[in-house]
């Protein structure tokens, strides 16, 4: 489905290595013309390669990477640029440390947003659109993620990948909520906010009233709601963290570890400036968590307090793969350990690998805001803390961070 943006290009520096030879240089190209974004490639001079090598500190043996240096050299020699690309393969740990060198480089050089992402030779249009369709939100919408109140009444509605949530909100308050599991798209939401508007003693009405989405199907319920924002959920979802904390100035790290995807995002002033999505690797979603819980026999719920009591140091846990982190869980089990000791194994293990796979990919700086379903596993927020080595902030209606901020944003739109 055609996604409707405005009408002059963004244009983003797709400074990169691999793209071409893995054949994922065509999707990257059309999920930029889904978002109407121009890609371009800066060109680098050899002395720019060499420079880059001299001033960056840091010479890859891969020439194609020392490439990628020189195009960061000679970005300055570009106007126009609203945003910037940092692209290597998944498997090359080389690749990986040259990401990281070039972000904090062009951080200090230039004040645009940036995306850093390693991708596979099965990446597609797909997986790319919500990263770009983030991207190309921050550069044309700045101005309304700049708010800092919701007016009158709004609802928002998150439509993700194992629950749907809706909220309610009038002056700035939560007044009705609910949350389901999500099973057909449509039908849960209008289940979800039919439960929210009857929570509250006020008047709403969908289609006058209004009304913003994020989330998976978003699209579908922008069509069918008449929605008047439909945004992506690593902007609503930073929009509603920063609104619950009302931490609109300075920096900020939002982190949300969802059942299909894990968001980390970098905030200044209230506006992201820096994110990274996982979702290659299942050992480090709240899927995982999930399994355990059902491993164990609690509940979800349950598995947070069970963890508050064990010591994750007396279970080796640590797969990428949930598959092989399940095997880890039976073999715990089958040698005798505590279930308690499983359980805080599982929440660290996803907190160490979203450390590893998203938060190298970003700038964080306190303070840190954990949201969505998993902010209130309290094994998990404790897991983090010792990982990241800062308090972690859990605000009220975390779980509900991207229905708010949908319902924000929509009440300024």
């Amino acid at each position: 489905m055609p996604l409707t943006y405005g009408k002059e290009k963004v244009k983003i520096a797709q400074i990169s290595c691999g793209t071409e030879w893995s054949g994922i240089q065509p999707e990257l190209d059309k999920a930029a013309e889904l978002v109407n974004a121009e890609i371009f490639f800066p060109e680098a001079s050899l002395e720019e390669i060499e420079l880059g090598v001299e001033k960056l500190g840091f010479s890859p043996a891969s020439h194609s990477l020392r490439v990628m240096l020189g195009q960061a050299i000679a970005l300055e020699n570009y106007r126009d640029v609203d945003g910037i690309l940092l692209l290597t393969c998944f498997r090359c740990a080389e690749g990986s440390l040259t990401r990281t060198v070039l972000r904090k480089y062009l951080q200090s050089r230039f004040n645009l947003p940036i995306i850093s992402y390693s991708f596979t030779e099965r990446t597609k249009a797909e997986n790319l659109l919500l990263r770009l369709e983030a991207l190309s939100n921050i550069i044309r919408r700045r101005h309304l993620l700049e708010v800092k109140r919701q007016e009158g009444v709004s609802l928002g509605i998150d439509s993700g990948s194992s629950w749907t949530k809706a909220v309610l909100m009038e002056g700035g308050e939560v007044i009705g909520f609910s949350a389901l599991p999500t099973t057909d798209t449509l039908d849960t939401a209008l289940k979800v906010v039919e439960k929210a508007v009857n929570g509250a003693k006020t008047r709403f009405s969908v289609g006058s009233d209004p009304v913003g989405v994020t989330g998976y199907g978003r699209h579908l319920l922008s069509q069918k709601l008449r929605a008047k924002i439909a945004m992506d959920e690593i902007t609503v979802c930073a929009k509603g963290a920063t609104f619950l904390t009302k931490h609109f100035s300075g920096d900020t790290t939002v982190i949300d570890i969802g059942g299909n995807d894990n968001k980390a995002i970098s905030i200044h002033d209230g506006i992201p400036y820096n994110f990274s999505v996982g979702g290659v690797c299942a050992g480090a979603s709240g899927r995982f968590l999930e399994v355990t819980a059902a491993r164990l026999g609690v509940s979800v719920s349950e598995l947070g307090e069970l963890a508050l009591r064990g010591d994750p140091n007396n279970v080796r846990m640590n797969a990428y793969c949930i598959v092989f982190g399940i095997q880890d869980i039976v073999a715990a089990l089958a040698a005798g350990a505590r279930k308690e000791d499983v359980a805080a194994a599982a929440c660290f293990s996803v907190a160490e690998q979203f450390f590893e796979q998203q938060l190298q990919e970003i700038e964080v700086r306190p303070p840190i805001i954990e949201v969505g379903g998993t902010s209130l596993n309290r094994g998990l927020v404790k897991a983090i803390e010792k990982v990241v080595h800062f308090q972690v902030k859990v605000p009220p209606y975390s779980q509900f961070a991207g229905a708010v901020g949908a319902a924000v944003l929509a009440s300024n739109a």
